[in-house]
């Protein structure tokens, strides 16, 4: 790594952060502060809640009424304490630098603080620039959502530092997500005694679970997947519990609307269960505008100057903070962070040779939105 100052990135990687871990959470947010000394910055510290992280406002640029540039990254991982000692070391091979939550987002966000920090230490921000740095996008953003759509509402444009997608590929559309959990309640009863007095949770569950994943339809972009299931308390017993939750994937507001209905809706086959489901869709589809687009087009030209080609990639099954602002008509770019691959995995690894250009892509777009 050619960069000294990319040493402060292997730091932030050394620093485990996955959304329920508040205190790793929080010294990444220390970090971020410490990379702002110096700087004309204002940091506002937004204390956790609902067990987790804080966040952070930082503010630069003229501080006026405009509309100004609103930046989002998350400093939370899918990774749990302890994968960097034993599953996914910190390590350089080649052009790829591995280690958990590098790509997704930790090089992201690391590039564009630095740029974020060199614009308002250079005066070149024509607008106003809010950059929030968040603690739970990893689950939804539950803390954090309110105070993106009220920052939305007051900028012009939205750039999120997701990582970028299949070789570089910036995201101009995402699907919208949706999360339920779904309750079978029946009655329990001895399995070789009063086998025909029990009515089986898990039996009636699977039958729901197949009604729910018959609701995918990839001509549509919509998916439904159960991929957890609780249930039943002894292999001799008839489960009077069962418990999934279930996760739906659309590409339009309506879709969303109607398979919220659907799952929402569901009975049980017969009288004997009951049935609780409860839940909604927790990210609006982030559909293509007129101004992302032409947001996208100015993107593209900065990313000429500086040497590079940038390339929009197909709607994006994975929800981002990019869905808020874009449901709120907010011109949104994403996938501005680091190219790489492996999010969520142990093979997560971001490329080094991505870095610079693309820090100088969101520099140039601060400089010039």
């Amino acid at each position: 790594m050619t960069d000294p100052n990319l040493d402060t990135l292997l730091t932030w990687v050394r620093t485990e952060s996955p959304t329920h871990e508040p205190a790793g959470v929080n010294m990444m947010m220390d970090l971020v502060v410490a990379q702002m000394t110096g700087a004309p910055v204002a940091v506002e510290r937004i204390p956790g809640q609902q067990g987790l992280g804080d966040a952070l406002l930082l503010r630069a640029g003229p501080q006026t009424e405009v509309p100004g540039i609103l930046v989002m990254s998350h400093l939370d991982t899918v990774h749990p304490v302890g994968t960097l000692e034993s599953d996914l070391p910190l390590r350089i091979e080649g052009d790829r630098l591995y280690g958990p939550g590098i790509y997704d987002m930790k090089g992201g966000a690391w590039l564009a603080l630095e740029a974020f920090r060199n614009v308002a230490a250079a005066g070149g921000a024509g607008r106003p620039i809010a950059f929030l740095v968040t603690p739970d996008e990893e689950i939804g953003s539950p803390m954090t959502r309110p105070i993106i759509e009220d920052l939305a509402r007051r900028s012009a444009v939205a750039l999120v530092t997701e990582p970028a997608r299949d070789g570089g590929r910036i995201v101009t559309s995402r699907k919208g997500v949706g999360r339920f959990d779904v309750h079978v309640e029946g009655r329990p009863a001895h399995a070789g005694s009063r086998h025909r007095e029990g009515r089986n949770a898990i039996h009636e569950a699977a039958a729901q679970i197949l009604a729910i994943e018959a609701l995918t339809n990839y001509g549509r972009g919509i998916t439904t997947t159960v991929g957890m299931i609780q249930g039943g308390t002894a292999v001799n017993t008839i489960p009077q519990h069962c418990r999934f939750p279930v996760d739906l994937r659309v590409e339009t507001v309506a879709d969303g609307e109607a398979m919220a209905a659907a799952i929402l809706g569901l009975k049980p086959r017969d009288p004997a269960f009951k049935l609780t489901i409860t839940g909604d869709m927790n990210r609006p589809p982030y559909e293509r505008s007129e101004g992302t687009s032409r947001l996208f087009d100015h993107a593209r030209g900065l990313a000429a100057e500086i040497g590079f080609d940038l390339v929009t990639c197909d709607k994006v099954g994975g929800g981002s903070d990019g869905n808020f602002t874009a449901a709120l008509g907010i011109p949104t770019l994403d996938g501005l962070g680091i190219d790489g691959d492996g999010a969520h995995t142990l093979q997560e690894y971001g490329i080094v040779s991505s870095i610079a250009p693309r820090r100088q892509l969101m520099r140039r777009l601060l400089e010039t939105l």
